[in-house]
């Protein structure tokens, strides 16, 4: 009997023979896990979770009993809490039935490559939170106003800004009387926004700390800032853990709907996740998480509901509405997440639909509503944002490209992560490959330290083009089956594939292929991004694009030349095409940074005009033209020369 599994975070899926260990299916499926005693069942360190449930978009249904019981040696390694939550030594555990694994961080051997940085840019510092120093008079009989009076009339007569009507957080309220007496009345008192007394400190204890975090389907990006200086202390970054419950936003939606529960457990899971990022931010800097005073996060629609708790479901059907589109500022302890007690979480405003608050955070970050040229800026990922226009007017659209670019939906796909073919180039010629792994550089055998487990986005993207321009592929996605070459073969389901790296060249012990299925789903997320953006061109009445920013890892990681050549955007000089990185995240800092900024993100919310691209009448026709490599009936001149050299 053969079953599926799934690994998660990886996106590994496939099918495997029952009896087998999760241990070795993860080797052979090149799903790093830690194993210092080699699987002997030891060392307890393959922790893996077996997930239970139905999960539609998945097709599987897991159970803890498709798994072998539990061994004396597991019993003797794992807690009581982690029996009772579904955990597994993966040495231990064997195959017997369809399973959803999900490998926690701790038990990761390959760390995944986030992409934390983007594209810096200048900022007057003006952050939400200010603090002040004050002396306070001692009560007396004949001065015995209370202690928040006290406060408030020194801010009053020392600052302009404010007048009497500023309020205090009641749990600093509830500690007030004994903060001022032990600090013999010298305090720094902490205000948010001019309007509320979120902390008061022992003066001495400099520093404002904020944290800004962009949230993805994917992955996570948290940057913790000194709101003093305007200087970034620490950058991390992980999985979003939910990946476990769908690689992408319908999943998500679809599993809150079908189990009860659904929604609170995915909101507690990306909770911890945040709270994770803040304990390894301040334990950088060396610094309690009570020190950490403002929040600024951004997300995608669906992300933005689970994290604040709120229900997701009406995101997923016509008319795709969320529950609040303004930005909205939130005490963080009410929220679970674990910074100052007084602490605010800022969320950025939703535009519409699937438009989520981090488009917002790349606009504010490249603005492009400020410029002359027409310019289209894209936010690949598993839910793709996309806008076009410039000072006179911007669109913008989602579109799901699903998670194909990141690994997903690919037979060898998998994350960026040590191993991952990251480039590919193919000999038009002799049809031969070379490629470059995460770790390693460009060559034709791969070093044993980074042989080749997988392929990730990036990689994917280059293996197609590559295809494509060496004529091993048509331009419909079909391959030629006149190529005699050994790398074009009949695969094991009788279809023809191509062989990027024979076995002896591999982590995992066979050879890595690019199969018709997996060009398929290269030719569909593609074909949704272009088909977004011509719809946005075709509103604006314009035919071409002056200039491209790829933000996102995705996009700053891809070469931007074989992505023109399938056809990712429309044609564009290729000097005007610009990877930004991680741009929500650089939106999300300016926010934390500047209060104007925010300001700036709600009239940019309010300017742009959301575009559901897949109710527009063209929009079918425009997605089938798209499916074609470069496309059906578009010209592309700027890389006329290089389509015009591909084999007939």
């Amino acid at each position: 009997m053969r079953y599926n599994v799934i690994f998660q975070p990886a996106g590994w899926r496939g099918t495997v023979l029952a009896g087998k260990s999760l241990l070795e299916i993860s080797r052979e499926a090149g799903v790093d896990i830690e194993v210092p005693c080699g699987g002997t069942g030891m060392c307890g360190k393959c922790k893996i979770k077996v997930e239970e449930g139905f999960f539609e978009t998945l097709g599987i249904t897991s159970r803890l009993t498709n798994v072998s019981p539990i061994t004396e040696k597991e019993r003797k390694l794992l807690s009581q809490a982690e029996l009772t939550d579904h955990y597994r030594l993966a040495c231990c555990a064997k195959i017997q039935g369809d399973i959803l694994i999900y490998v926690p961080e701790q038990s990761r051997a390959a760390k995944q490559i986030i992409l934390e940085s983007g594209r810096e840019k200048a900022f007057v510092l003006k952050p939400a939170i200010a603090q002040y120093s004050v002396k306070l008079n001692k009560p007396t009989l004949e001065d015995n106003r209370d202690d928040f009076s006290r406060i408030k009339d020194a801010l009053g007569s020392g600052f302009i800004q404010f007048d009497k009507n500023i309020d205090i957080d009641y749990s600093l309220l509830t500690q007030l009387p004994d903060i001022l007496r032990q600090n013999r009345w010298q305090a720094n008192v902490v205000v948010w926004n001019d309007s509320e007394i979120i902390a008061v400190q022992p003066q001495g204890e400099e520093g404002l700390y904020g944290i800004a975090i962009d949230i993805g389907t994917t992955t996570i990006a948290a940057y913790l800032c000194d709101l003093a200086t305007g200087s970034i202390l620490a950058r991390e970054s992980l999985i979003n853990s939910q990946v476990r419950y769908g690689d992408d936003v319908i999943s998500r939606i679809t599993y809150c709907m079908m189990n009860d529960g659904g929604l609170s457990t995915l909101n507690k899971i990306i909770i911890e996740d945040i709270n994770v990022l803040v304990q390894r931010l301040t334990k950088t800097v060396r610094i309690e998480p009570e020190r950490v005073l403002e929040m600024v996060l951004v997300f995608n629609t669906v992300m933005h509901h689970l994290v604040l708790n709120i229900n997701p479901q009406y995101i997923g059907s016509v008319p795709f509405t969320s529950a609040i589109r303004s930005s909205c500022n939130i005490k963080a302890k009410e929220l679970g997440i674990e910074i100052a007690k007084g602490g605010y979480v800022h969320c950025l405003p939703i535009e519409a639909g699937f438009v989520g608050a981090d488009n917002v955070a790349v606009l504010i970050a490249e603005e492009p509503y400020k410029q002359d040229k027409m310019m289209l800026v894209i936010d690949i990922g598993t839910n793709g944002e996309i806008n076009f226009g410039n000072k006179e007017g911007m669109l913008s659209a989602s579109c799901a490209t699903g998670p194909a670019l990141e690994g997903a939906q690919i037979k060898f796909g998998m994350r960026a992560a040590l191993g991952a073919i990251e480039r590919v180039a193919i000999n038009a010629f002799t049809k031969e490959a070379e490629v470059k792994t995460i770790g390693e550089s460009m060559c034709g055998s791969i070093s044993s330290q980074a042989a080749a487990k997988g392929i990730c986005g990036s990689g994917i993207i280059d293996a197609v083009a590559e295809l494509f321009k060496a004529g091993i592929i048509r331009s419909d996605g079909t391959f030629n089956k006149k190529i005699e070459s050994p790398r074009v073969r009949q695969g094991v389901d009788g279809k023809v594939e191509y062989v990027l790296a024979w076995a002896p060249d591999t982590a995992i012990g066979q050879d890595i292929t690019i199969t018709q299925k997996d060009v398929r789903a290269v030719q569909l997320a593609k074909a949704a991004l272009y088909a977004g953006a011509k719809i946005l061109m075709q509103k604006k009445g314009v035919d071409k694009v002056d200039e491209v920013i790829l933000a996102g890892a995705f996009g700053n990681y891809i070469n931007k030349e074989n992505a023109l050549v399938i056809g990712m955007f429309p044609d564009c000089d290729l000097e005007n095409v610009t990877a930004v990185g991680n741009a929500a995240g650089e939106g999300a800092k300016l926010a934390l940074m500047n209060v104007d900024k925010r300001a700036e993100a709600e009239q940019v919310a309010s300017f742009i005009q959301s575009v559901e691209t897949a109710t527009e009448s063209e929009f079918q026709t425009n997605f089938y033209d798209a499916m074609f490599f470069p496309h059906a009936k578009d010209a592309f001149p700027h890389i006329q020369q290089i389509l015009t050299a591909i084999p007939v």
